[in-house]
């Protein structure tokens, strides 16, 4: 019995994105049932695909057991430079997208080489970066908006053979990418072995280096392309852009079931799950009229419960490990 108690829990646990989502659709659908109009569905699915690709980067770095705070300062800093090239020097949008995604790159380099070769806790080098790269997006653009062309800001709103919308196509690029990569390569074992065990990995002889590494440098160009999409929606960069967007992404990966411990979760169908969700709510929220200063409080609850879930989780598996139990998934 409690074997059956056990695997039951365990699927629950493991689940979570799924019920959520499943709770929060019959819920709004029934206070709001103008929220599940196809419009407004896709609307969400288009409005979640820059937070869902920031949040696919986000899992790299959270599999590792780390965190990257610097992503919203990422996206402004290589979406301000990309539209200021373009503006100044007249550079075509693939060009500027090109220079956004380099520049991501750099972020993530500059985070990786601190935490993998410099061993700085990754909570303190990404808050330091997002605090500098802040500075320096502001230094450069003055804290002016910088406006991107028609060139840009279409892509946002046109669709692909006329069915489906760009920014949910290039989300689905994304994460079909990063599933493949995680699932079906070495390397993305690798990754969820530092983050499950790191000293096991290294005597295991994994390079724990060359994971982290590549984890953080992945977050960064993706947020930087969550960026440059969200940018082609706006139409331009404004001194408030990406700020917060860091915390939306964190809770959409751990929404999705991504452990903030490291080592456990998937990018699909967790992290899309979670991605939606986040902006599902928000959505939801507005088409049931919700006081707007509410607004803020029930995304916090909705971050604290899945903080929550994860820890409920770990010490729920924890448990199980000690007692030898074995649960398949």
């Amino acid at each position: 019995m409690n074997g059956k108690q056990n695997r039951l829990t365990f699927t629950l646990l493991n689940n979570t994105p799924l019920l959520l989502f499943t709770f929060l659709f019959i819920a709004f659908g029934l206070v709001a049932p103008q929220s599940l109009r196809y419009q407004n569905i896709e609307n969400v699915f288009k409005q979640a695909s820059y937070v869902g690709i920031i949040a696919v980067g986000m899992t790299f770095v959270l599999l590792t057991g780390g965190i990257d705070l610097s992503v919203g300062s990422n996206m402004y800093v290589s979406a301000g430079v990309a539209g200021l090239a373009m503006q100044r020097y007249s550079i075509g949008p693939w060009p500027a997208l090109l220079l956004c995604l380099g520049i991501g790159a750099m972020f993530g380099a500059v985070n990786a080489f601190a935490v993998a070769k410099l061993k700085i806790i990754p909570f303190v080098v990404t808050l330091a970066i997002m605090v500098t790269g802040r500075g320096i997006g502001l230094m450069f653009s003055k804290s002016h908006a910088v406006s991107f062309p028609d060139s840009v800001t279409g892509l946002g709103s046109a669709d692909l053979f006329g069915l489906v919308p760009y920014p949910i196509v290039l989300f689905a690029i994304v994460v079909f990418c990063a599933w493949m990569l995680l699932e079906r390569t070495t390397l993305g074992r690798q990754i969820y072995a530092v983050g499950f065990n790191k000293e096991a990995a290294r005597k295991a002889g994994i390079n724990t280096e060359k994971s982290l590494i590549t984890a953080y440098i992945l977050c960064g160009v993706f947020a930087s392309l969550g960026g440059f999409i969200s940018v082609a929606q706006l139409g331009n960069v404004n001194a408030g852009f990406g700020k917060g967007d860091e915390f939306d992404a964190i809770a959409a990966a751990v929404l999705g079931g991504v452990s903030l411990f490291g080592g456990v979760g998937k990018v699909f169908p967790g992290v899309v799950l979670g991605a939606v969700f986040i902006q599902a709510v928000s959505n939801s929220l507005v088409s049931a009229r919700v006081d707007l200063y509410l607004h803020p409080l029930i995304a916090a609850g909705f971050i604290f419960f899945a903080v929550f879930i994860d820890s409920l989780r770990s010490t729920y598996l924890a448990k199980l490990s000690r007692r030898n139990i074995r649960v398949e998934e």
